[in-house]
C-alpha cells in the first residue's frame, strides 16, 4: 500500500508468520441462499491464489441434499485442484473420501462437534457416534498418504446448551487428535468466544496433551470479538488462523452464527504487528469486492470497504 498503512509495530512476543487457512470458497459460500456458479466459484479460488493465500479450502462432499450450494464438488475441483497451493476439502464420511480420492485431493477435513445438541443437529449423531464414524474416514485417508484437519464445532457456546465446559471441549479435541488428525481447528461457531475464554481452553489443552503446534482457531464475529480472540490465541503460541475473504458465511445449522472473520480484517492486524502471511492485501480486496459483485451485495468486511471506498 502506498500510504504506508497500516504502520508495523511488531510485537515480539508474537509468532513472525502466521499461515492463514482461507474457507471462503467452502464454508463462505455454502451459506448462500442460491448456488453460486462453478465456473465463478473455481476464478475465486484461483484469485485467492493469486493473493498469495497458501491453503484455500476449495469444497465439501457432503451429500447435494445437506449442502446443496456444494453440490458441484465434483465439477469444481478438477477446475483447481492444478494450483499450487494447498486444496483442502471437507468429506463427512467415507463415501465422501471415496469421492474425494478419486478426483485427487491430498488433504481433507472432518467435522465433529464439542456438543451433543450440534451433534444431533448437524449430523443427527451423539458426539461419540460421530467420533465412531469419523474414525475409519481418518484411518483410511491417513492410510492413502492425505493430511486430515479436524474442525470441532461450539468450542465456545452452543445456542441449546449455553456455555460449553472447558473440560467438554478438550476431551473431543484430544479424540480427534488420538485419531490421527494432524490440525485440530477450534471452532467459535456462534461467535460468543471472549479472550480469556481462549486462553483458559488453549492452557487446558495444553494441559491435556494436544500441542499448540496442531491448533489452528476459527472465529466467527457475531460480537465482534473475532479479532481480539485471534490476538489471544497468537499470543499462546496458535499459528493457524481460519478466516474467510470478505467475511462470507456463517453456519448453516446455527441459525445465530454470522459471518467468518474476515481475511482482510485479519491480514491488516497481522501486517501491522509485522506477522508475515504471505497475502497482498490489496489483491486480495479487489478479489473480495468482485466476489460481493457476483452475489450482488458489499462485503461485510470493514476493511474491504475502508479500502475500496478509497479507491
Amino acid at each position: 500500500m502506498s500510504t504506508g498503512l497500516p504502520m508495523t509495530v511488531p510485537d515480539p512476543s508474537l509468532p513472525a508468520r502466521v499461515r492463514i487457512h482461507e474457507v471462503g470458497a467452502r464454508d463462505g459460500l455454502q451459506n448462500e441462499k442460491t448456488a453460486v456458479p462453478t465456473g465463478v466459484k473455481a476464478e475465486f479460488v484461483r484469485r485467492l491464489a493469486a493473493a498469495g493465500l497458501t491453503t484455500i479450502e476449495a469444497t465439501s462432499f457432503v451429500h447435494p441434499k445437506w449442502v446443496p450450494q456444494l453440490a458441484d464438488a465434483e465439477e469444481l475441483f478438477p477446475l483447481v485442484r492444478d494450483l499450487p497451493v494447498r486444496l483442502p476439502v471437507l468429506v463427512p464420511n467415507e463415501r465422501g473420501l471415496d469421492r474425494a480420492l478419486a478426483l485427487g485431493a491430498r488433504e481433507v477435513a472432518v467435522f465433529a462437534s464439542a456438543t451433543e445438541s450440534f451433534a444431533k443437529a448437524n449430523l443427527n449423531r451423539t458426539v461419540d457416534e460421530a467420533l465412531a464414524m469419523f474414525e475409519p474416514t481418518v484411518t483410511r485417508a491417513i492410510e492413502a498418504g492425505l493430511k486430515v484437519r479436524g474442525y470441532l464445532s461450539m468450542c465456545f457456546g452452543d445456542p441449546w446448551e449455553g456455555a460449553v465446559p472447558v473440560e467438554q471441549v478438550v476431551r473431543v479435541t484430544k479424540a480427534l487428535a488420538d485419531m490421527g488428525c494432524d490440525e485440530l481447528s477450534l471452532g467459535d461457531t456462534i461467535g460468543v468466544a471472549t479472550p480469556g475464554h481462549v486462553q483458559a481452553l488453549l492452557t487446558a489443552l495444553d494441559g491435556g496433551g494436544v500441542p499448540v503446534s496442531r491448533i489452528a482457531v476459527h472465529f466467527h464475529d457475531t460480537y465482534g470479538q473475532a479479532l481480539s480472540n485471534t490476538l489471544a490465541a497468537l499470543r499462546h503460541g496458535v499459528t493457524t488462523v481460519d478466516a474467510s475473504a470478505g467475511g462470507l458465511g456463517g453456519c448453516p445449522y446455527a441459525k445465530s452464527a454470522t459471518g467468518n472473520l474476515a481475511t482482510e480484517d485479519l491480514v491488516w492486524m497481522l501486517d501491522g504487528l509485522g506477522i508475515e502471511t504471505g497475502v497482498d492485501l490489496a489483491a486480495l480486496t479487489a478479489t473480495s469486492v468482485w466476489m460481493a459483485e457476483q452475489l450482488g451485495r458489499p462485503s461485510p468486511s470493514r476493511t474491504v470497504r475502508a479500502l475500496s471506498h478509497k479507491e
